[in-house]
């Protein structure tokens, strides 16, 4: 199955150049790489709606995407534009609430998906790169909220 292999290859090379999992080994990329796809999404595509249920978080490897939510009159507001190397989705994944947001694809965009599903998956098979992949997602959230919490006192 050279694909596969080709495939996997490909996306271990994405994982490490997205910057968010430093913590990793090299060879702790090659194993978490069999637990990711690769997506492929046009401009314009709702990659997914506030309120849905949060079943996969992504990596945008390449484009760009609008983060989303629903003001008080219905409309949506644009709270985020995100580029390469940016997770989103992942608190629905580690939390299990619905989406808090909607991700429209800007531009045609690639991204690495993990599903809960293979993430429970990793967490049994590979336990100790599973941790420092949901290590890595929370710093990543926090350094966010943080930024958000410096903004909100500069108003």
């Amino acid at each position: 199955m050279p694909d596969q292999t080709h495939l996997s290859a490909e996306i271990r090379d994405m994982l490490m150049d997205c910057g968010l999992f430093d913590t990793l080994q090299p060879g702790d990329f090659h194993c978490a790489a069999g637990y990711f796809s690769l997506t492929t999404m046009l401009e314009g595509e709702t990659i997914f709606n506030e309120g849905d249920a949060g079943t996969f978080m992504c990596i945008l490897h390449r484009g760009t995407v609008s983060v989303r939510k629903t003001d008080g009159n219905g409309n949506q507001v644009e709270i985020a534009t995100l580029r390469s190397g940016r997770a989103f989705g992942e608190m629905a994944v580690l939390d299990g609430e619905r989406r808090s947001a909607s991700c429209i694809a800007v531009s045609d965009c690639q991204l690495l998906t993990l599903g809960k599903d293979s993430l429970e998956k990793m967490l049994n098979e590979a336990p100790r790169i599973a941790a420092r992949i949901i290590r890595a997602l929370a710093v990543a959230l926090s350094r966010r909220l943080r930024m958000q919490d410096g903004q909100r006192l500069s108003l």
